[in-house]
């Protein structure tokens, strides 16, 4: 860590999600190294799609339905966020924008042209927790980003659509 230090939360706030991926097990790193005796995959890939071809995706995403109620539900979650008492710094506007823009791809990924409460929520903890940042309090109290975003999610209301009489 020699030279090293953590950024400042206006950086942070820059990430568009933060993954977390883990480690493989036994048996599939061993098989990494294995495979990696004699050359890197890296050397032997070959591009999935044209560069060309990737403005025309995005714009697909962009057109992936957002209707009023979910984007009032994407931003409730947000603001609460800045409400939050085990929280001293809450999420900004660009998690919003974030958590919008990521549930428009996951919908198109899923082969929808519209976004449900449910692909929100499952992009509520990569898009926003690395934006958060405790209070001295909730650190004493052992809460985690985490824990408030689960937190936040549960006691969010979801729109869910009327039924039809």
């Amino acid at each position: 860590m020699e030279g090293t230090f953590p950024l400042p939360e206006a950086q942070i706030d820059r990430f568009f999600m933060r993954l977390s991926l883990g480690y493989p097990d036994v048996r599939a790193e061993t098989d990494m190294v294995a495979s990696q005796r004699t050359s890197h995959p890296m050397e032997a890939l070959d591009p999935v799609l044209e560069q060309s071809a990737i403005p025309p995706l995005q714009q697909a995403v962009r057109e992936v339905e957002v209707h009023d109620d979910i984007r009032i539900y994407i931003v409730q979650i947000v603001r609460q966020t800045r409400e939050w008492p085990d929280l001293a710094l809450g999420a900004s506007p660009r998690a919003s924008l974030a958590l919008y823009r990521a549930s428009q791809a996951y919908a198109a990924i899923k082969g929808r042209d519209y976004v449900i409460p449910d692909d929100v929520k499952s992009l509520a903890q990569p898009v926003i927790q690395h934006r958060l940042l405790l209070s001295s309090q909730g650190r004493l109290n052992r809460i985690d980003t985490s824990s408030v975003v689960r937190s936040i999610l549960e006691a969010a209301e979801a729109p869910v659509e009327p039924l039809a009489s």
